[in-house]
């Protein structure tokens, strides 16, 4: 692993935890939330996900409930814990239906796109 995941902070400036393994989650597939340059969704947010938010991105043209068999992609169901790119997240926050946020977990990159407020407002 290299040093910039070994030192990554959560938005709460401890360590950044896991956010799940059961669905691998990440932009790197590890189970954390960790970004890099190759990254251009930032998907930095772990969020808890919800009927409501699968539907709304579903909407916007990402439907992350059909699973992928191509990219051993498993599909998401309510419940299921997700890096999801800092930008979704705020446009479901703006529009009302954000996810549960869960802080620890949540790469502090996502504080260049949504407030601490914000997350904090959503957290599990």
């Amino acid at each position: 692993m290299d040093d910039a995941k070994v030192k990554a902070e959560n938005v709460i400036g401890g360590p950044l935890e896991s956010c799940c393994t059961s669905p691998m989650t990440g932009f790197y597939r590890d189970g954390s939330c960790h970004t890099g340059p190759q990254d251009r969704g930032v998907h930095v947010v772990c969020a808890q996900l919800t009927d409501a938010f699968l539907r709304y991105t579903k909407a916007q043209g990402n439907d992350l409930s059909a699973p992928q068999p191509l990219y051993n992609f498993p599909g998401l169901k309510p419940g299921d814990k997700w890096c999801l790119c800092a930008a979704r997240w705020k446009e479901a926050m703006d529009d009302g239906v954000a996810p549960p946020v869960v802080l620890a977990s949540t790469h502090k990159a996502a504080l260049q796109h949504v407030s601490l407020e914000d997350l904090k407002a959503h957290s599990v």
